[in-house]
C-alpha cells in the first residue's frame, strides 16, 4: 500500500482462435472457468485495480484537479476512517499514478491468487482478500492512535495482498512444505517501507496478521468447528475477525 503525507493479465486472458486473431471470452467462458475452479475472482480483481489505476492516469495528464478529488476520496485515512468507512473498499482499487506501483501489485497478486482461489472457492477467496484489506486498513488506524499522526493517507491493493500472502504462509506450513525461501521474501518486503518512503508498512502488518489468523482459523482453528463445513467456518470465523476490527476501529478512532 503506498502512503501519502508522511505483460499484466486483463480481467481475462485473451484467446487465439485458429487464424490467430484475439478475441476475448464469452459470457459461456466465464461461467465454465467459475464452474470449473478457474481465478475469476482474481482475474476480476486484476482487471478493476488496471481500470481504476488507467482512469487516474488519464485524470493526472488531462485534469489534476479531477485526479486530486477522484483520488482524495477514495484513499483511506486514519483522522476520517470512521465517518468515511468505504475509503477502506475503494482504497483497495487505487494505485499510484505510475506504472512500477501497479505492476508490482498486480504481479503479486498473481503470483498467489489463482492458488488459493483453486484451494479456497471463489466467495471464500474474495472474503480473504477483503477481510486482509480491512485488516491493513485497521492497522494504520491503530498505529496512528500511538503515534498521534492522523492525517498520513494510503492506497493500494498491499494490504490485501500481505493477507494473502500470510494465507500461503499457513497453507504451506499446514501441508509440510519448506516455506524458508517465502520467508526471505516475505523479510524483504517487511523491511522494504524502511528503505524506501512514502509506503505504509502499517497496512503491511495489519493484513499480514489479519490474513494469516483468519487463514490459520479455517484450516486449524477450534476444534469443535472443524466438522463444519468450509463455507460456515468462514461464515464464523470471517464474521468474527469482520466484528473484531470493528471493534477495534471504534477503540483506535479519534474523538473530536
Amino acid at each position: 500500500m503506498c502512503g501519502l503525507g508522511g505483460t499484466t493479465p486483463g480481467i481475462l486472458p485473451a484467446r487465439y482462435d485458429d487464424t490467430m486473431q484475439m478475441r476475448f471470452p464469452t459470457k459461456r467462458q466465464i461461467q465454465y472457468e467459475w464452474r470449473n475452479g478457474g481465478p475469476v475472482v482474481t482475474w476480476t480483481i486484476i482487471g478493476l485495480c488496471v481500470a481504476v489505476w488507467a482512469v487516474e492516469m488519464l485524470l493526472s495528464l488531462v485534469a489534476p484537479a479531477a485526479f486530486n478529488t477522484f483520488v482524495g476520496s477514495g484513499m483511506v485515512m486514519p483522522l476520517t476512517m470512521l465517518a468515511k468507512p468505504w475509503t477502506i473498499l475503494t482504497s483497495m482499487f487505487l494505485h499510484a499514478p505510475n506504472f512500477m506501483h501497479i505492476l508490482f501489485n498486480m504481479i503479486a497478486l498473481w503470483s498467489v491468487g489463482p492458488m488459493l482461489e483453486r484451494l479456497m472457492g471463489h466467495w471464500r477467496f474474495l472474503a480473504l482478500y477483503l477481510i486482509s484489506g480491512f485488516g491493513g486498513a485497521v492497522g494504520m488506524l491503530v498505529w496512528s492512535r500511538v503515534t498521534g499522526d492522523w492525517m498520513t493517507a494510503a492506497y493500494g491493493a498491499s494490504g490485501a495482498l500481505f493477507g494473502l500472502f500470510a494465507a500461503v504462509l499457513v497453507v504451506y506450513r499446514r501441508v509440510g512444505e519448506d516455506i524458508r525461501s517465502m520467508m526471505i521474501w516475505m523479510a524483504i518486503n517487511f523491511l522494504l517501507p524502511f528503505v524506501v518512503g512514502g509506503i505504509a508498512w502499517q497496512a503491511h502488518v495489519g493484513g499480514f496478521v489479519v490474513g494469516g489468523v483468519l487463514t490459520w482459523l479455517l484450516v486449524a482453528g477450534v476444534p469443535a468447528l472443524r466438522r463444519r463445513s468450509f463455507t460456515q467456518r468462514m461464515w464464523i470465523y470471517g464474521g468474527a475477525m469482520v466484528v473484531l476490527l470493528i471493534a477495534v476501529m471504534l477503540l483506535c478512532a479519534p474523538v473530536w
